[in-house]
């Protein structure tokens, strides 16, 4: 992926984002940094979670509900032997049931584990089209609520489960270790699990981890987690790496109405010491201009200046079309003018038009 045209009609920037901070937070910030109101992102990342973060400004914007369908990579870690409340570690922990019976047994049986057991149970149980259920901590909306309100208010949640696809689940590697039980304090055996998963947009490695250490008979709860890939856009490929931005996590505190001190953390985008506008022109020169990101979100069908003036007039032109959507793009300015759709077996029409470099 090489650099080439402008991005002041709009572009796509990689966040690398931090732990911390939610994915709205790191938005916040490039809207900050780039002056601009129009600003989205395409996918959530918990706050616990690390990694890529596909940003969009200005005409990118209307590419992102394409990006947040494509699959996408992770690396985490899944502890198997202890359950939690929301399914990561951020949530409480869960005591066994049958008490002190419950977690002897359930110690006997991480005791018991072995790579190969762990790696044939997700052979055999999570790879390939499954069905998963939710955590009910998650923002998932029941009745225009989101499910994690429900829950923190003590409702019951029951979300169904859902069909996604697991096209790779590898162990890279293992390790024993002893964690506190949090019922009663004491130390008791855990497996740490570090994975990679691809998979298909909505799934949740939260529930994977929890339905793995559920299908072992030790439970099982997320500790790290960090996305490497969205889509075509990869950490692993050079060019990618080279102009993500980089981020942290900064802690502020203010007073609310109720006169109480409150602390949180704001994302901080790792740029060089500029300010005002050499700080944005520094942004802009990473982000990917529009030509690059639609070629990153959707296939994409090469078209003469004739056919784009058309195009922008709300015409037709006779094209077939393969796909349900893409990106018209001038072959030889490379000049993003619609996205479209197929009209019928022989012309395609526009979507959404945008205006002439």
């Amino acid at each position: 992926m090489t650099s080439n045209g402008s991005t002041a009609a709009g572009g796509l920037l990689i966040i690398d984002k931090p732990q911390g901070v939610t994915s709205f937070d790191a938005v916040a910030a490039v809207r900050a940094a780039l002056h601009t109101k129009k600003v989205g992102h395409a996918g959530t990342l918990d706050p616990m979670a690390t990694g890529m973060l596909v940003i969009g400004f200005g005409n990118a914007t209307r590419l992102l509900t394409a990006i947040v369908e494509h699959d996408k990579s992770y690396e985490a870690t899944i502890r198997l032997g202890q359950r939690t409340t929301t399914d990561d570690a951020e949530g409480e922990l869960i005591e066994p049931e049958g008490g002190a019976v419950g977690t002897a047994d359930v110690a006997n049986r991480v005791d018991a584990l072995s790579r190969e057991l762990i790696e044939e149970t997700i052979r055999e149980h999570f790879t390939g089209d499954i069905e998963q259920v939710p955590n009910s901590f998650s923002a998932i909306k029941i009745n225009g609520q989101r499910a994690y309100d429900l829950a923190r208010e003590g409702k019951t949640v029951e979300l169904k489960a859902r069909p996604v696809t697991i096209g790779e689940f590898t162990v890279l590697g293992m390790r024993s270790d002893t964690a506190v039980d949090g019922g009663s304090d004491a130390s008791m055996p855990v497996v740490d699990v570090d994975v990679r998963v691809s998979c298909s947009s909505g799934t949740y490695i939260r529930a994977l981890a929890r339905d793995l250490g559920e299908r072992l008979g030790v439970g099982g709860h997320l500790t790290r987690l960090r996305r490497t890939r969205v889509g075509r856009f990869d950490f692993a490929d050079e060019a990618v790496a080279r102009r993500a931005i980089g981020a942290h996590a900064e802690s502020y505190s203010f007073t609310n109405r109720e006169g109480e001190t409150v602390t949180r953390n704001k994302c901080m985008l790792d740029t060089p010491e500029l300010a005002g506008d050499q700080r944005r022109e520094w942004l802009l020169s990473r982000a990917l201009n529009m030509a690059e990101a639609v070629r990153g979100a959707m296939p994409v069908m090469e078209i003469t200046a004739e056919e784009a003036a058309e195009l922008r007039f709300g015409r037709r032109i006779h094209r077939h079309l393969e796909t349900d959507q893409a990106a018209a793009v001038v072959a030889d300015t490379q000049d993003v003018v619609a996205l479209i759709a197929p009209a019928n077996s022989t012309q395609v029409k526009p979507v959404t038009v945008f205006a002439a470099a």
